[in-house]
């Protein structure tokens, strides 16, 4: 049957379009109750590495429901997601017990060698041969782990909704656009993005692994065992090497309360977006009424103003005592010595 008015089947401007056709730009949905599923690298005790990542894919097809795979099973970004968020929670258990020997407990007695009883009693909690791990290490690995999966399985799920189901389609529109001088920084994104939860989370994971290499791992690896580590250690690390223990400390310090105060929050649904200052001024949300804008903004203030009073609260103890410590004396100090010289310092 031939078309009406003699139009033909095989338009010039419908082939001319075949890269559209296949390819189309993402435009992600703010869904209230998606954020457990499609949000990761949360807390890490408390986090992004991680980190929370704002909604950047869907975890299966328009036609099911959030959270469940085609076949109606559960996907793998709601078990990453589960094991990133429970990982969080069994890390604060053993942040609660390191901030009150290594902050608390010194602001109240005003001395290091008054703190080390305290300290070497909670020892025996968590740093035994089965709750190391399980307090410890175990919960750390799994939290970094399962953010940077929810990551590289994002991303994927991007290349295969965005030009990876067609081989080369993806780079192809890339140098479409670049050529044709349409370049605006607005094509498709195959990595999701990072929120401040993300940052911090990533930021933290490095300064907790320096952390842990000069304070545990070390002195095993050196001495055969941490007896000798304790807060003394500590102070006199900041009495021999000012500036670099200062640095590190600050650093260790401020990224773990902004991650675990921002993460914390986002679990409990207390949190506004986290997607730079977007969070509290209300751009790119739905609702843009001045109430809403508001209470978005009292938010947002609000969990920032709780990460300046934990970390606060870290350095109470930390700075104002411990750092100000001295050095160790007799062959103590030559031992702690050694081990900073065995990392150059």
């Amino acid at each position: 049957m031939d078309p009406p008015n003699g139009q033909s089947l095989h338009r010039k401007d419908s082939q001319a379009t075949l890269i559209s056709l296949l390819q189309l730009d993402p435009s992600p949905i703010d869904t209230p109750g998606q954020s457990d599923d499609n949000d990761d690298n949360q807390a890490l005790h408390g986090s992004d590495a991680g980190s929370v990542e704002s909604n950047s894919t869907v975890t299966a097809g328009t036609t099911t429901a959030p959270g469940l795979g085609s076949h109606g099973g559960r996907s793998a970004v709601y078990y990453l997601t589960r094991l990133q968020k429970y990982s969080s929670y069994a890390t604060s258990i053993f942040t609660t017990i390191h901030l009150t020997n290594m902050s608390l407990i010194p602001a109240v007695t005003r001395s290091v060698p008054g703190s080390e009883a305290p300290l070497l009693m909670a020892r025996e909690v968590y740093q035994t041969t089965f709750s190391e791990p399980a307090v410890v290490f175990l919960p750390v690995i799994a939290h970094v782990g399962s953010g940077i999966a929810l990551r590289l399985l994002r991303r994927w799920q991007n290349m295969k909704r965005y030009g990876g189901g067609t081989p080369g389609m993806h780079a192809l529109r890339q140098m479409r656009d670049s050529l044709s001088g349409r370049w605006d920084g607005s094509a498709v994104r195959l990595w999701p993005p990072l929120s401040y939860i993300s940052i911090s989370g990533y930021a933290l994971a490095l300064c907790y692994g320096a952390h842990v290499f000069v304070n545990r791992v070390l002195p095993l690896l050196v001495e055969g065992d941490g007896s000798n580590i304790g807060l003394a250690y500590v102070a006199h690390g900041f009495a021999r090497h000012p500036f670099t223990s200062h640095l590190a400390y600050l650093g260790l310090l401020g990224t773990a309360s902004a991650h675990m105060v921002w993460g914390m929050a986002k679990w409990l649904g207390l949190a506004p977006s986290t997607m730079g200052w977007r969070g509290w001024r209300g751009k790119g949300s739905v609702v843009v009424d001045k109430k809403t804008k508001m209470a978005r903004r009292r938010k947002w203030l609000g969990v920032h103003g709780v990460a300046v009073g934990v970390a606060a609260l870290w350095a109470v103890g930390g700075l104002g005592v411990v750092a100000r410590g001295g050095l160790a004396e007799g062959w103590v100090g030559k031992v702690y010595d050694d081990l900073f010289g065995r990392v150059g310092l």
